[in-house]
């Protein structure tokens, strides 16, 4: 059972509560550019999670459920951004990306200004194609 799920919180007032002003500020910036790529809008998944958009899945096991195409949270140590595909095929736009780590589907990002802003904006672009090619999506 998938403990974080998409709910009726606003997206906003999260974003407006994040302590940090740094990070705050980049929270808004990515909820801007995540709405004008995805063309859906923001909702809040579990209490941490802004997410755009959703996709279908089933797993071999038979067990299935839904999930965000895109979306970030604001941590303590990073911004996670999160790219759905994975960064397989995507090392051209990574190196030119700045500093950032990864984790499995996971950008952390310390600052907006650490990476290139349209390439970021191009990797998350090229996420959410490859989810909505591959998965059914609403």
């Amino acid at each position: 059972m998938v403990k974080t799920t998409v709910n009726d919180n606003d997206v906003r007032v999260f974003i407006d509560a994040v302590p940090d002003e740094g990070q705050r500020s980049d929270a808004h910036r990515l909820l801007t550019l995540m709405e004008r790529i995805t063309r859906r809008p923001a909702k809040l998944w579990g209490t941490s999670i802004v997410g755009f958009g959703s996709y279908h899945y089933t797993y071999a096991s038979g067990r299935s459920g839904d999930w965000m195409l895109t979306g970030f949270s604001p941590r303590k140590t990073a911004m996670s951004i999160y790219i759905m595909s994975g960064f397989a095929g995507h090392q051209e736009l990574l190196d030119k990306l700045g500093k950032y780590k990864t984790g499995k589907s996971c950008l952390y990002v310390k600052r907006l200004a650490d990476v290139d802003q349209k390439v970021l904006a191009r990797l998350i672009r090229a996420s959410v194609a490859y989810m909505r090619k591959t998965y059914p999506t609403e």
